[in-house]
């Protein structure tokens, strides 16, 4: 791809990201907007600003610590298409990293923006899917899924999940992920840290130590 048809590209991702960005949020909004103009409930201003307030302190820097976080690795589509659909660190991420690694793609490429957003686009095409289908079957397989002998199991899905990918990209290049994987591990026994404030932690302490390792000839 030329440069101005990259340019032309990145143009109309943007155009397409931050449009159909707005569009999201708007619908968000218009959801209770709705509820309350339909039933005549409206709650206190008071009571919503000091929500938003609360819940504003802790989700803004989430959300700048992700985007600064997840976008050099999903490129500017498949960030839009992430943020839009949601769960990234839990399955847009890794399915765009896979998809990188299988297709043996230098992630700074072009061709790695476009496999990201199909990445993307198809884990979230699977998701919804799999979400449809879990509405149809919860009320028969409610009795087989309610069952505690399976507890254990749907408990540590997450932890496994995560241990798998962690597993994986440690072992590929253990020098880089053993400073942030030590200091998040000391920081989380020390103290009651919430998951998300560690996320700007760990890219911080992975860029800090890659640069001092890579100063002393150590990469």
């Amino acid at each position: 791809m030329n440069d101005h048809g990259l340019k032309a590209f990145d143009d109309k991702i943007h155009l397409t990201g931050r449009l159909t960005m707005s569009i999201g949020a708007l619908m968000l909004l218009a959801i209770p907007v709705i509820i309350s103009l339909r039933w005549n409930i409206f709650p206190p201003f008071g009571k919503i600003a000091s929500g938003v307030l609360s819940l504003s302190l802790i989700m803004v820097p989430m959300a700048f610590a992700e985007i600064f976080t997840y976008a050099p690795i999903l490129g500017s589509g498949a960030t839009y298409l992430g943020f839009l659909t949601g769960n990234l660190s839990n399955l847009k991420v890794p399915a765009a990293v896979m998809a990188l690694e299988i297709s043996d793609t230098d992630p700074a490429s072009e061709d790695a923006e476009i496999i990201s957003i199909i990445s993307v686009a198809t884990s979230a095409i699977v998701s919804a899917v799999i979400i449809f289908l879990g509405v149809l079957l919860i009320v028969p397989l409610s009795p087989v899924l309610s069952r505690p002998e399976l507890k254990p199991a749907f408990d540590n899905v997450l932890p496994a999940l995560f241990g798998a990918l962690g597993a994986y990209w440690i072992m590929r290049n253990w020098k880089l992920a053993i400073t942030p994987l030590v200091i998040t591990i000391l920081v989380f026994l020390a103290a009651d840290v919430p998951t998300s404030a560690m996320i700007p932690l760990s890219a911080l302490l992975s860029v800090i130590a890659a640069r001092i390792l890579y100063k002393k000839g150590l990469l």
